[in-house]
């Protein structure tokens, strides 16, 4: 485990721009930047800390943990569906196969909980019971489990996503039929597989998002991120039966104690400024990156300490510049 004195002696080494790369193609997103190098896409993970649909602060390591969790998500699941993986040439890159992407999230959900305005428990305490399609019986309670993990799928949009059912992705057009059940099916499949080996590591797959595409062949691959800590909601297994028994929050190991920080000290989602995250919660945060992913993969995380995270990034990006 990484000390948090090295981390603190870190946040101003954080990888939050890409515009130094002489790189075609640029993409500016949340969390990624994305360079178009022709028959491929360079998918750049940075430090950004992205909820609400804004950047919240930059996390040290966070970009190189997601994009070693999902390298190893992506091995993990590798006999469930291909994934678009060619090389990692760095701790914060992926190159991945080019695809027609799907236009449709597969957001995947094994508890009822969460915080934002779109959150399950949240559409269910304003006395939703039906989410995207899924009727969920009365009586429910906060971080309870479903008793089979449901399906709610969102469209892509750049402002707001928009929830909606299977029957409507394929009654609009979205999607044919075909290709939703055989997306539909992988998604479940790999929430199964997600939950079984968090289970083996101590830990709880709350819920998650997938993307999937469309390759040359027509054959479905997953894309983006797997079961990393900014896709992915994750508690602590040990603790969990006590803490809901008695009517506590479960120890969580993702970025919710962010967030909620966030929306008790401002509005996040109308405010046109926000505070700056506090460097005790960002230390924190990226500890619980960096301990997830030796959680995950039973690995030590390794750090470069003497080569500033730009310059190993220009370094290790100099085969793919135009």
């Amino acid at each position: 485990m990484i000390p948090k004195d090295i981390i603190r002696t870190n946040l101003n080494n954080c990888l939050t721009t890409t515009d130094f790369l002489d790189l075609p193609g640029r993409q500016v997103g949340k969390v990624r930047d994305i360079y178009d190098l022709g028959d491929r896409l360079a998918l750049i993970t940075t430090d950004r800390q992205s909820a609400f649909d804004r950047v919240l602060a930059s996390i040290p390591f966070k970009g190189q943990v997601l994009n070693q969790v999902s390298a190893f998500w992506f091995e993990q699941t590798a006999d469930i569906v291909n994934n678009h993986v060619l090389d990692i040439p760095d701790p914060n890159v992926t190159i991945g196969k080019k695809c027609t992407v799907l236009p449709i999230e597969f957001v995947m959900r094994g508890y009822l909980t969460g915080s934002t305005s779109t959150a399950a428990w949240t559409q269910y305490s304003n006395g939703v019971r039906n989410i995207c399609g899924n009727v969920l019986p009365d009586g429910m309670v906060k971080n309870q489990n479903f008793d089979a993990p449901i399906l709610t799928p969102t469209t892509k949009d750049e402002e707001h996503d928009e929830s909606i059912s299977a029957r409507e992705i394929v009654d609009r057009g979205i999607l044919p039929k075909d290709v939703w059940q055989n997306a539909a099916e992988i998604a479940f499949a790999l929430f199964r597989r997600g939950t079984e080996i968090a289970a083996q590591h101590g830990l709880i797959l709350v819920d998650t998002k997938y993307e999937l595409g469309i390759d040359e062949s027509d054959n479905l691959i997953l894309i983006d991120e797997i079961h990393t800590p900014d896709s992915s909601r994750y508690w602590l297994a040990e603790s969990y039966e006590a803490r809901f028994a008695e009517g506590k929050e479960p120890e969580n190991i993702d970025k919710e104690f962010l967030r909620l920080w966030f929306k008790d000290n401002c509005d996040p989602y109308n405010d046109p400024e926000l505070p700056p995250a506090p460097d005790d919660l960002v230390v924190e945060l990226s500890s619980r990156y960096i301990r997830l992913y030796e959680m995950i993969t039973g690995k030590d995380f390794a750090i470069d300490s003497h080569t500033p995270i730009k310059t190993r990034l220009a370094q290790n990006m100099a085969k793919h510049r135009a």
